[in-house]
C-alpha cells in the first residue's frame, strides 16, 4: 500500500469511530418586545395666509405722478383750509407742521397764515414730494417753509411745534400709534394735532371706500399714543376734522360748518 494512502485511510477510520460529545444546538433567541404604537400626530392648523384669510394690506402711498389730481380748482371750496386752520388756532407767528405734505397745496396756505414770523415744516417720506414742495415754496417766494424727509414711523420734527396737521394722508400711515407718539413728542405743552380725513363710504375725490379710515378708528389710535380728543368738526360735504391735544381739554365738541 502506498504510504500516503495508508495514512489517509487510518485518519478516516479514527474520525468515523470518534465517540466525542456532540455540540449542542444553539438556543433560540428571546423574542424582542413589541414596540408601542406610534402616537397619532395631530395636524397643526394652517396659518391664516394658507387659509385664505385676508392679510392686512400695506399702506399705499400717493404717487408723485398723480400730484395734478390734488390741484382741482374746486378744492378750496370742499377742503375749507381756513376752517381747519382756525380750529387748530394757527395764527401769525405760529410754528406748524404739514405731515404728508405731498405737492405742498396745504403747505403754502399754512405759510401765508403764519406769515414771515412763523414757520412751516413740510414733511413727507417721498423725496419726490419734498422736491415738489420745495419748488412750490420757491415759486411762491415763501421763505418760511422748511422741508423734512421723514420715515414711515417718525416725521423727524423739531420740538415745540404749535400745531401738526395731517390732511388726507392718515390712511397711508402704516403704524399710526407709533407715528403719533413721535408727533406728540414734538408738540409744545399746548400743541394740537389735526387729522383731516374722508368720511367712510363713497363720495368726494378721496381714496377708495375700502381705504378710508373711520373717525373712531383715528380716535382710538391717537388715545393709544397719549393724545386727547378735544374737538370733532364736520367739514362738509366729504370730510371730518379731529383735533387732539396733549392735555385733556373740555369735552369734545362736535360742530358743523
Amino acid at each position: 500500500m502506498n504510504h500516503r494512502v495508508g495514512v489517509l485511510a487510518i485518519a478516516a477510520c479514527c474520525l468515523a469511530g470518534s465517540s466525542g460529545p456532540a455540540f449542542p444546538a444553539p438556543s433560540a433567541l428571546p423574542a424582542l418586545p413589541a414596540h408601542p404604537a406610534s402616537p397619532v400626530i395631530r395636524a397643526f392648523p394652517a396659518p391664516p395666509w394658507a387659509q385664505g384669510a385676508p392679510a392686512k394690506p400695506k399702506a399705499r402711498l400717493f404717487s408723485a405722478l398723480d400730484l395734478g389730481l390734488l390741484e382741482a380748482p374746486d378744492r378750496e371750496q370742499w377742503q375749507k383750509p381756513n376752517l381747519i386752520m382756525d380750529e387748530l388756532r394757527i395764527a401769525e407767528g405760529s410754528v406748524v407742521a404739514d405731515l404728508g405734505a405731498g405737492g405742498g397745496w396745504f403747505t403754502i396756505r399754512l405759510a401765508r397764515r403764519v406769515g414771515p414770523n412763523g414757520l412751516v415744516f413740510a414733511e413727507d417720506i417721498q423725496p419726490q414730494m419734498i422736491d415738489a414742495t420745495r419748488r412750490r415754496a420757491q415759486h411762491e417766494r415763501l421763505t418760511n417753509v422748511r422741508t423734512v424727509l421723514g420715515t414711515p414711523s417718525d416725521p423727524r420734527l423739531p420740538r415745540k411745534i404749535d400745531a401738526v396737521l395731517i390732511v388726507d394722508a392718515y390712511h397711508e400711515i402704516e403704524d399710526p400709534i407709533v407715528l403719533l407718539k413721535n408727533v406728540k413728542q414734538s408738540l409744545n405743552p399746548q400743541g394740537r394735532v389735526g387729522v383731516v380725513g374722508y368720511l367712510p363710504g363713497g363720495g368726494g375725490p378721496g381714496p377708495a371706500p375700502e381705504e378710508r379710515v373711520a373717525p373712531e378708528t383715528v380716535v382710538k389710535a391717537a388715545e393709544a399714543a397719549g393724545l386727547k380728543l378735544q374737538a370733532r368738526v364736520a367739514v362738509p360735504p366729504f370730510q371730518f376734522l379731529l383735533v387732539f391735544g396733549t392735555n385733556a381739554g373740555p369735552a369734545p365738541v362736535s360742530t358743523k360748518r
